[in-house]
């Protein structure tokens, strides 16, 4: 591995590189969250129960564990161009993304979601191998502006449908033709002064995140930070407009879109903000606090709706977890790109996003069956398990130099 002192501080043109690549992805990724953010529209079409919504979203998320599968598997992301790869993936994400506007039934709704789920599979791992490629120092910072962008073109949906009012179908024509730009973006970043030659055809490399010790703690530290991530961004919409319409406030549907986009996009300064101090303290110590803040947030709103608070304070706090539910995202993938062989970091990234996405398609399920059950409350302090879990597969990585 090169050593710190023997890797340039600055690399010709990485800035512009971060932007292009970044801008791609927060445009690329503007599909994932589409469906979700005019889910009330396909409510009422297909009478669906709140299982059977949450299915439109689980779509996606398991339609990018099987592309992710297949990717890693292929060692695509290692033996491809990052920037094709995303062009590519972005395209054919617009494409299926507008087959929502065709569909007849529910089932046909869930294919097409599926597979725009597994054509985003080309773009986010690739994108970030890419951005590996530029940085050597600085990557917990670079990394965390990739995120950040993800975190924006997630929430782009919300502000959308917010703007847009009760036309959905501009939600989702919007956000295919930003996918498309987003492609287009990507395919005209040059590649990074590290990327490495394309590596033999090794489908095992996949698993070396399970097997290597170091990999396999940062992938379930990776995992606990999952779990609570998606299913807030999933679900945060219809718990705060269920909210608002309790306390009589007008238009619940729209603020409730507004407030989502806040509450997702706010994120993207918590990868900044992450990156900073990951460069700094090492990234196994930041994830520690950023899950410690994310988890506690969970179990205080928990108590918060449970007594009942005003919504302008469950808002606030719900900020604040958007703000550090997502902080430590990008370091978890910068730890995997310098623990894992350098001639697979793609395939590791990969099979490392793989389960993750996997863990939250079960996190996504599991919080409308609680809120049956236990209300609300029950559910965010269900989510809390998950960041505490991570901090204990995290903690012994603290000591490590390689995560300065």
């Amino acid at each position: 591995m090169t050593t710190p002192a023997a890797v340039p501080d600055r690399v010709p043109g990485q800035w512009s590189a971060l932007t292009g690549l970044a801008c791609a992805v927060l445009l690329a990724m503007s599909p994932w969250f589409s469906a979700a953010a005019v889910l009330p529209h396909f409510r009422a079409v297909w009478a669906l129960t709140d299982s059977a919504a949450a299915g439109l979203t689980l779509a996606v998320q398991l339609g990018f564990v099987l592309g992710a599968l297949l990717s890693a598997a292929l060692n695509l992301a290692d033996r491809a161009p990052g920037q094709q790869l995303i062009w590519a993936g972005a395209l054919l994400a617009a494409g299926a993304n507008l087959g929502l506007l065709f569909v007849s039934d529910f089932l046909l709704a869930l294919a097409v979601r599926a597979l725009t789920g597994a054509a985003l599979a080309l773009v986010y791992p690739p994108a970030l191998k890419a951005m590996a490629a530029w940085f050597r120092t600085g990557r917990g910072v670079a990394l965390g502006v990739m995120v950040g962008a993800l975190t924006l073109g997630s929430a782009l949906p919300h502000l959308i449908n917010g703007l847009g009012g009760t036309q959905w179908q501009a939600v989702i024509v919007t956000t295919s033709l930003l996918a498309v730009l987003g492609g287009v973006l990507a395919s005209r970043v040059p590649s990074g002064p590290y990327q490495r030659p394309a590596p033999a055809f090794q489908p095992a490399r996949a698993w070396q995140i399970l097997t290597e010790r170091q990999l396999s703690r940062v992938t379930l530290g990776y995992l606990g930070h999952m779990w609570e991530l998606y299913a807030l961004w999933a679900w945060f919409g219809a718990f705060f407009a269920q909210l608002l319409s309790e306390n009589r406030v007008p238009d619940p549907t729209g603020t409730a879109a507004f407030a989502t986009f806040a509450v997702i996009g706010v994120g993207a300064a918590g990868c900044y903000l992450g990156g900073v101090l990951a460069d700094r303290w090492g990234r196994a110590r930041l994830t520690m606090l950023a899950m410690g803040m994310s988890g506690g947030c969970a179990l205080v709103l928990a108590g918060l709706v449970w007594a009942g608070a005003e919504p302008l304070l469950l808002l606030a706090v719900s900020l604040v977890w958007g703000f550090w539910i997502i902080a430590d995202s990008a370091q978890f993938s910068a730890l995997a790109s310098e623990l894992a062989d350098p001639a697979y970091v793609g395939t590791a990234l990969t099979a490392q996003l793989a389960l993750g996405f996997t863990l939250t398609a079960a996190s996504i399920a599991l919080v409308p069956l609680l809120v049956r059950v236990w209300g609300w409350p029950g559910a965010f302090a269900a989510l809390s398990a998950g960041p505490l879990l991570g901090m204990l597969a995290m903690r012994p990585l603290t000591r490590l130099t390689a995560t300065a």
